[in-house]
Order: structure tokens, then C-alpha cells, then sequence
């Protein structure tokens, strides 16, 4: 027999992990063959079939722009909406993800116009169809694109059918949205100064404007007193503006009556131009001193001007008669806009170039009227950026041609610099300068804008819509209603819709939906709704190329084209267009549901998607279009600076990807706060790529082991502590998992899921069982126990990842089942209520304090070599809590140290006890198993006293023989 034992390579009688679920991923890899796998078996479909009637979920996707390939900032997005939807699809609805595209707008229109300058062709000599036919195309082309790229990072959807907002049907219901307001008469056309691009020769919504450092001329004008107080006659108000060229359009000044005003004398003066001593002049008094410091002059204060004096005031324009023009009274108007934090305590108010300047004109019509003041407002600039007669001495009658003020390159024109040299001519300039401040620029092409007053349509903010309510109002309810996350995004959008203007919805484009209705020359709008039935029927057939087709005013207008209506050629503002999707997504797709439960984008989407969604819906039906709203934020580089390619620090989602799969940048996705600005870059990756390898390694190990499961249950009350103390942490976890996709806190999952693989199931679980699992006999309940507990941990962590890492969870489910369809049609399991033990947790907490300082002790000695595995130690333990002691008293210590042997003293240490300051009344010495008297065993490696015991098998222990006999008689020995 000692022959016998000598040939047995025990190895292989060890339950030992088996698996083909390699330790590296290679996802790079793997995952477009996952990919083509969820393609070719129609996953989606099968999503949907497994759903039916189920409840639905419908995360409403803001369509990214069809114009390029993906930047990080959609890989974040997709991202995101793909764990959301995937979670609520595994917890019992139907989850159902329908992708879309914004297609319309001046970036694509733009592209094709460079293709036309390209080939030496006029957009404007082509056909406007033939060039909307040349967008479509390009947008379908980047659409096709960014399919492939959104597929590859694993996001399911419906991209067979996806939204689009240039299918014709979708311009129809586009077109049919606008006409509900303009039935309803919230449309209107008016003058109204907008934010103009003069490179682009269009209108600007707030939402297509940012903010960007800008240098701008400064200059302090000089308002003579004409009229109205006769005390004060050949005195100045003195005005600043960072904006000199709108000084031909000036109508009036602003005051406030809070503001203490002074008249001041100078003095002395140290200037080129401008003040001599003796002029006088008014300012806030909290601004003077700094305004003629600016000008180099001294001063003395005559006296106080009252609030009455500046009411009754009529200046003169600082250019009248310059031209033969700007003869007319400027009057000083009480505006609650006005500081004395900055500038002179007055502000220039030129009514046709400022939206603040427009309201104080328009507020004082009635007032103006009575002092005989001409209201109208002047069109000083066209939509070129050129001076028009309106601002007589700069526009076509000036002899070198009018000034401009900014060109088409959306550099600066002349028109500050004649501006200012006429008002130096004129004497009215008081001082200039320069100023780095922060104004406004077209989203798109990055240059300056200017406010421009020009007839547009809007829609009103502020008209009774019939039940005593506006579309601010309503907006502001509804947003009130809805559910924010983060909730400061809720403070946000309401100070946006609380103080936002009319809604421009017309551009001076081509390529877009366009503003469908018939107006006459004073604006009022056709309501017909014959004419609007064939319009949308055309535009259903057609698409909206029909409202610029040959005849397309005789065919709506049918019998009324004699009628004196005039169709608007205008295109719908971009933001109408994907504020509309809600309607012919949400309500019109069967599989859908309107309102959505989520919106989620980039924080830059409150004054975007979630604002023209909520302004479009409660304006046509009277409530938001979404439950809750989701907002990230940008993604920077690893030193928190914006990504450029200037700077050379852009992370491209494809590259990662292709070097290190489409997991490693989700699972970054769901470690970072992503509700606030996060940061990226080759060290943020490799941290993720470590945490993933950890994740990685823990599912693997599960998946050899359960290579030996035959699926024994055992009941609860049978298995050890140990087993129901994980089953009580499953169902702690389910509950914070759950918690977590309800509230879209990710990175709490994220974070709990990676310390429980890492820590409790891999340094700890695990590290204790592997003996049981590898060495006990075929029969052991213990084994048997274990087996079933590392089987619902597989299941349960495999599938709560499945929404993060769909490509890993895939490949470990498939690996466990191979005749599963796909991890993707599960469930989260469900978690027994009588699993959850809170007094096992407790005791096992304190169990584990005595165990921190046991490996610690290990730790310290392995250091030193005095021993090299843990199971050369038997651990001595002193223990002076009472309450430790008693948790333990019926505990292995030396099973959960991973020792041969354990002692337990309830006393004192010595003074060489091993300890730690966080667990007091607990220390360990170690001593070696050899000095013990006992023996390692050939099999199980464990020391043991009764090695030998079985003389079929003298060199291993009794547990290892009596494995051994059991093994055999199956033979498999």
C-alpha cells in the first residue's frame, strides 16, 4: 500500500479550480465578438419579447448631433442611459431604449456649403431642395457612423429603428407642434433685439451661446442736460458701455431712483481729449471718484441731483446733428436694472441691441408717448453687420461706406473706432479704456454675437393661455413636479425659465423645418385648419422639402391663394425640433410611453434639451414631457484642464476601446462622480483597468470552483455561520444594488460591489473556504454548503454587474451556462427574506476584529520568516473583552486564520503579544505548528496531529484519508 500512496499525485484528487474564463480579458478583442453575437441573435428583439407585458420604463434619449464621430463626452452619455435602461429591464420592466439623432441646423448646413465654396458652386444658385437633399445625406452618413461606435461600447437599443428628426414623419409632427402654438396665438412675430451671428446670418437662442474671455473697447459718454431742469442746463449724464457701436442706436438713459446721484465740477484736467475744468457733470456718487480717476481729472462735488430732477430731464443725443441726424429728446427712464456696483450709476439704453434695454423702452411707451417721444425703435444694423440709415453718419451715407461691426470672419469691424472718433469729434467722449470680460458667442462657430433687433417669431413667456396660466408659469410648475438629480439641477433650470425672454423660435437658414404658417404683412397668422391638415399631410408624405417645393403656397392655401398671405420661409429654431421629439417618439411609437420617466444629458442641457422639452411640451400640453431629470457633468483631463486638441490631451472612447475594451472605460464611468466634472487620463484608466482585473480574477475563481457544483441545496438552518453570514451580506447588498439604480448612484454600487469582491469574498470567504472546497470528502455539508453559497454569489454579483459591465457579465454568464441565451435576460435574483441574520452580522463583526489581529500577527512573522505559510502557525490568543470572547466561543479561529491550530486564553498577553490600537483587549503570539508536535499533511498542506492515522494513507491527515476513500470508491482516485 506504501507503494500505492507513493504514485498518487494528491493534486488531482483537490476539487481545484477549473475553468476556460481566461485570467485576461482581452477585450479589445472578445468584446466585438460579443457584439456581433447580440447582433445576430437579435438581442433587442428578445429583450422585448421577454418583457411584454411587463411595466415600462422609458429613458427618452436627447438625441447627440449627426455630424462627426463620437467624443467622450457621448461615450459617458451612452453610457450612462445604457446602465439605466439595463438595470430597470433586469428589475422587472420593460426597459425599452430607442436611440435618436438631431439632424437639422447650421453645423451640417455650413458642412455642405464648404463643399459647394469647395467646388466653385453657389448655394444660392442651387435649388434649395437639391441642398437639402445634400444634408440629409450627410447627416445619414454620420448617423450610420456613430451607430457602430455607439454599438461597440455595448449599448443596446433600437438602432434598427431609431428617431430621427429629418424622417418625415418627425418633420410633420415637428410642423404640427409649431402649429398648435400658432393656432393657440402664443406665435407671433415681432422686433425684438436677439443675439445675431453675423458669420452665420442668423437669430441665436440662449442655448446656442456660450460665454467666452472677450476685449472690448470702453468708453464714458457725455449726455448733455437739454431740458426738464433748468438748474442743472449744460450739465452731462455720463453713461458707460463696453459696446461703443451701439451708441447711434441710443434712445434713452436708465436711472435708478435708489441710487444717490452728485453733481460734480472739474477741477483740473490731465487729458488729450474730453472735460475741461468747469464742466459739469452728473454720476452715482458711489461711482465718481473712480470714474474721473479713469479720466485724469480732479474734481469737487457741487451737490446732490434727486431722483424728481433726473425724472424731468431731457438730454441730447452726444451725435445730434452728425449726419443730419440724431436730433431727436433722449429722456432718462427709471430702470430696476441699474447698479452703482460699476460704470456711472446710468446706463445707455439703446433699445433695438439689448434685451434689459428693449423692456425699460417698451415698459415707458405710454409715459413716452405723452412727453411726444417717437417709440419706434431703429434697425441701426443689418444682418451683415453693416450700419444702416438708421445710424445716420456711419451707414451707406457715410463716404467711405458704412462701418461694420463685426465681419464675416467674426473679427471686429470699424464701427467702434468711428463711434468713438465722432463723439471725440462731438466732445461727448469723457474717457475710454479697455475691458477682458466675459460675452456671449455662437455655440457653433465660437465668434462674437451682437443683440440686434430684428423681426423674428416667437413664442410669448407671458400671455394668458385661456386658464389663468402662461408658459412660464406652467414651466416653473412642472418643474416644481419633477424629480432632479442631482436636486441642484432643479435651481438651475427654474432661474433659467424665471427670468428667460420670448422663445425666438426663427432662423435664417435653410436646412431644418421650416415655420410653417401663413402670415399677412403686419404678421397675424393665418388659422386654417384646412391649410394646416394639407400642410401635414405633404409633410407626412414629403417631408418638409414640400413647404419649398414648386407651388407649395397654391397647394396649401388651395381655394384662399388669392388671399393676401405671405408663407414664411423661416426654419425652426433646432432646439423646436428636439423639443418635439417627446411627441413623435414617446407618444407615437406603441412600445413607448409618454410622459418619459428620464431625461439625462450634460448639465449644458438646462439651457438645451430640457429646456426646449419642457417649454414645448407645457406650452402644448400643459405639463413636462419626463419624471425625473439626470444631468453629468464634462469630462476633463487628469489635471482638471478642458480637453484640446491644442493641448494634446483628448481621450478618444475608440482608442480606449481598441486598446483596452469597451468595459475598462464603463467601469470608469461608474467610479466617478459623474454628476459633477470628472476627470480622465492614462492614470485614471490604469486604476480602473486594476480594479477590473481584481473583479475579473474574483468571477473567475467562482466559475472554476463552480466547475465542481452539482447543485446540492442546503437548507438555511443547516449551514454554517460562515455561509449564512454571506447570505446575509447577498441580502444587504441587493437592497443598497437596488437602492442605487433607483436613485442613478452608480458609483455607490460600483464602490460596494468592488469591496466585497475584493475584500470580503476573495481576502476573506473565499481565502477561508478554499480548504473546504478543494480538500473535503465528495459528502462534506460543509463543502456541499459552501458550493451553494459561492453559486448565488455568482449569480447574484454576475448579474448586478451585467447593466455596468455587459460585456464581462456576459462572457462569465455564458461560461457558467452555456446554454443561456444571455445574461442580459435575467433577473436580479431574488433574495429570501430569511436570509437577512443582523444579529449573525453583529456577532461576526466582532469575530472578525479578533481575526484582524490574528493575520496581522501572521503578517508581521511571515515578514520576518520565521514562518512562510500561514498554516506553519498556530496562533496564541489573549483575550481580555468579554464580549469577544464570547463571540467566538464556538468559532475555529485557527479555519477563519487560515492556521494548522488555534489557542485561546482569556488573560493578559505578554508584553510581546502582538496588537492593534483599534481592536484593545486582544493580542496574539504565534508559534509554529513543528514546535506544536504537529505534522504537515501531503494533501491539504494543513498541520495536523493525526497524520498517519489511516495507514492506507500515512502521510495525510484523517480528514484528507477519509476524502481519499470516498474519492476512490467513485474512482476518481
Amino acid at each position: 500500500m506504501t507503494d500505492t500512496v507513493k504514485t498518487i499525485d494528491y493534486s488531482k484528487t483537490l476539487y481545484l479550480p477549473q475553468t476556460e474564463f481566461p485570467m485576461r480579458g482581452g477585450l479589445p478583442e472578445k468584446e466585438p465578438q460579443i457584439v456581433a453575437r447580440w447582433q445576430e441573435m437579435d438581442l433587442y428583439r428578445l429583450l422585448r419579447e421577454d418583457a411584454a407585458g411587463r411595466p415600462k420604463y422609458v429613458l427618452h434619449d436627447g438625441p447627440p448631433y449627426a455630424n462627426g464621430t463620437i467624443h467622450i463626452g457621448h461615450a459617458l452619455n451612452k453610457i450612462l442611459k445604457d446602465v439605466i435602461t439595463r438595470s430597470f429591464q433586469m428589475r422587472g420592466y420593460d426597459s425599452n431604449y430607442v436611440p435618436g439623432w438631431d439632424c437639422h441646423g447650421l453645423p451640417i448646413e455650413w458642412k455642405i456649403e464648404e463643399k459647394y465654396r469647395g467646388a466653385g458652386k453657389n448655394k444660392d444658385e442651387v435649388p434649395i431642395n437639391e441642398f437639402r437633399q445634400e444634408c440629409r445625406e450627410f447627416a445619414q452618413s454620420w448617423i450610420d457612423v456613430q451607430t457602430q461606435e455607439f454599438l461597440r461600447l455595448g449599448v443596446i437599443g433600437n438602432f434598427k429603428q431609431p428617431y430621427t428628426t429629418m424622417n418625415f414623419h418627425a418633420e410633420a409632427r415637428i410642423a404640427g407642434e409649431l402649429l398648435k402654438f400658432a393656432m393657440s396665438g402664443q406665435l407671433y412675430r415681432g422686433s425684438k433685439p436677439v443675439m445675431w451671428s453675423v458669420v452665420e446670418r442668423t437669430a441665436l437662442a440662449e442655448a446656442e451661446v456660450e460665454y467666452q474671455d472677450y476685449e472690448s473697447d470702453m468708453i464714458w459718454v457725455k449726455f448733455p442736460v437739454v431740458d426738464g431742469a433748468p438748474e442743472l442746463d449744460g450739465a452731462c449724464v455720463v453713461i458707460w458701455t463696453t459696446t461703443p457701436w451701439t451708441i447711434p442706436g441710443n434712445r434713452a438713459v436708465a436711472y435708478s431712483p435708489r441710487i444717490a446721484y452728485g453733481l460734480y465740477e472739474v477741477t483740473a484736467a490731465e487729458n488729450d481729449f474730453g472735460p475741461q475744468p468747469g464742466e459739469r457733470l452728473i454720476f452715482a456718487d458711489a461711482l465718481a471718484e473712480e470714474s474721473f480717476a479713469r479720466a485724469k481729472l480732479d474734481f469737487k462735488r457741487s451737490g446732490p441731483v434727486a431722483a424728481e430732477q433726473l425724472a424731468a430731464m431731457v438730454l441730447a443725443h452726444p451725435l445730434a446733428g452728425l449726419g443730419g441726424g440724431y436730433k431727436f429728446s433722449v429722456p432718462l427712464l427709471a430702470g430696476d436694472h441699474v447698479t452703482d456696483d460699476a460704470g456711472t450709476g446710468f446706463v445707455h439704453t439703446a433699445p433695438g441691441h439689448g434685451r434689459e434695454d428693449f423692456d425699460t423702452w417698451m415698459d415707458s411707451g405710454k409715459e413716452l408717448a405723452a412727453r411726444g417721444i417717437d417709440t419706434a425703435i431703429p434697425f441701426a444694423v443689418d444682418d451683415a453687420g453693416f450700419f444702416t440709415k438708421d445710424a445716420p453718419g456711419f451707414g451707406p451715407d457715410r463716404e467711405e461706406g458704412a462701418a461694420r461691426v463685426i465681419d464675416d470672419n467674426g473679427k471686429k469691424g470699424n464701427a467702434n473706432k468711428v463711434v468713438i472718433e465722432a463723439l471725440i469729434g462731438k466732445n461727448m467722449l469723457f474717457a475710454r479704456g479697455r475691458l477682458k470680460h466675459s460675452y456671449p458667442h455662437s455655440w457653433r462657430s465660437r465668434k462674437p454675437v451682437i443683440f440686434r433687433n430684428t423681426p423674428q417669431w416667437f413664442v410669448y413667456m407671458d400671455k394668458d393661455l385661456g386658464d389663468d396660466t402662461t408658459l412660464r408659469s406652467r414651466a416653473l410648475k412642472a418643474i416644481d413636479e419633477t424629480r432632479f438629480v442631482p436636486a441642484a439641477g432643479q435651481t438651475r433650470l427654474r432661474a433659467m425659465i424665471e427670468d428667460r425672454p420670448d422663445w425666438v423660435l426663427s432662423r435664417q437658414r435653410a436646412w431644418g423645418v421650416p415655420i410653417c404658417v401663413f402670415s399677412d404683412e403686419d404678421g397675424n397668422v393665418l388659422k386654417d385648419e384646412a391649410v394646416n391638415a394639407r400642410i401635414l399631410e405633404a409633410f407626412e408624405q414629403e417631408g418638409a422639402d414640400a413647404w419649398f417645393a414648386q407651388g407649395a403656397r397654391e397647394r396649401f392655401l388651395s381655394e384662399r391663394a388669392d388671399e393676401p398671405w405671405q408663407m414664411v420661409t423661416d426654419i425652426l429654431d433646432v432646439w423646436f425640433d428636439s423639443g418635439s421629439t417627446h411627441s413623435f417618439t414617446l407618444e407615437d411609437r406603441p412600445e413607448l410611453k409618454w410622459p418619459a420617466d428620464v431625461y439625462l444629458e450634460g448639465s449644458d442641457q438646462h439651457r438645451g434639451w430640457f429646456h426646449s422639452s419642457l417649454l414645448e411640451s407645457c406650452g402644448t400640453r400643459g405639463r413636462a414631457p419626463y419624471d425625473t431629470v439626470v444631468t453629468h457633468g464634462f469630462t476633463m483631463d487628469e489635471a482638471g484642464r478642458k480637453m484640446s486638441k491644442s493641448l494634446g490631451n483628448v481621450v478618444l472612447p475608440q482608442e480606449v476601446t481598441t486598446k483596452s475594451g469597451a468595459d475598462i472605460l464603463r467601469l470608469w464611468v461608474m467610479t466617478t462622480d459623474y454628476w459633477e466634472d470628472q476627470r480622465l487620463g492614462k492614470n485614471v484608466l490604469q486604476t480602473n483597468i486594476d480594479a477590473y482585473r481584481k473583479l475579473r480574477n474574483t468571477v473567475r475563481w467562482m466559475l472554476g470552483t463552480l466547475a465542481h457544483d452539482e447543485g446540492e441545496e442546503i437548507p438555511l438552518s443547516d449551514m454554517p455561520e460562515l455561509e449564512r453570514l454571506m447570505l446575509h451580506r447577498l441580502a444587504e447588498l441587493d437592497q443598497l444594488v437596488r437602492s442605487g439604480y433607483d436613485n442613478f448612484d452608480f458609483k455607490r454600487i460600483t464602490r460596494a460591489l468592488i469591496d466585497f469582491m475584493v475584500v470580503e469574498l476573495s481576502a476573506f470567504y473565499f481565502d477561508i473556504r478554499k480548504d473546504t472546497l478543494y480538500c473535503d470528502a465528495p459528502s462534506s455539508g460543509k463543502r456541499k454548503a459552501a458550493l451553494q453559497v459561492v453559486r448565488h454569489l455568482f449569480d447574484c454579483v454576475t448579474t448586478w454587474l451585467a447593466p455596468m459591465l455587459p460585456f464581462t457579465a456576459e462572457e462569465a454568464w455564458c461560461a457558467r451556462y452555456p446554454q443561456a441565451r444571455s445574461v442580459h435576460l435575467e433577473q436580479f435574483p431574488t433574495i429570501p427574506a430569511d436570509w437577512r441574520n443582523e444579529a449573525l452580522a453583529a456577532k461576526w463583526r466582532k469575530i472578525r476584529q479578533v481575526r484582524s489581529v490574528m493575520t496581522g500577527a501572521l503578517e508581521l512573522e511571515r515578514a520576518n520568516k520565521t514562518i512562510g505559510s500561514s498554516l506553519e502557525a498556530v496562533p496564541v490568543v489573549y483575550i481580555t473583552d468579554k464580549a469577544l470572547i464570547e463571540a467566538i466561543a464556538d468559532i475555529d479561529l485557527a479555519e477563519i486564520s487560515i492556521t494548522s491550530d488555534s489557542v485561546v486564553r482569556s488573560k493578559e498577553a505578554p508584553a510581546s503579544g502582538f496588537s492593534l490600537r483599534e481592536v484593545p483587549g486582544v493580542a496574539v503570539i504565534i508559534e509554529k505548528a513543528s514546535d506544536r508536535g504537529l505534522h504537515k499533511c501531503a494533501r491539504s498542506w494543513r498541520y495536523t496531529a493525526d497524520i498517519g492515522s489511516d495507514p492506507a494513507y500515512p502521510d495525510v491527515s484523517a480528514r484528507d484519508a477519509a476524502a481519499l476513500h470516498e474519492l476512490q470508491a467513485l474512482g476518481r482516485v
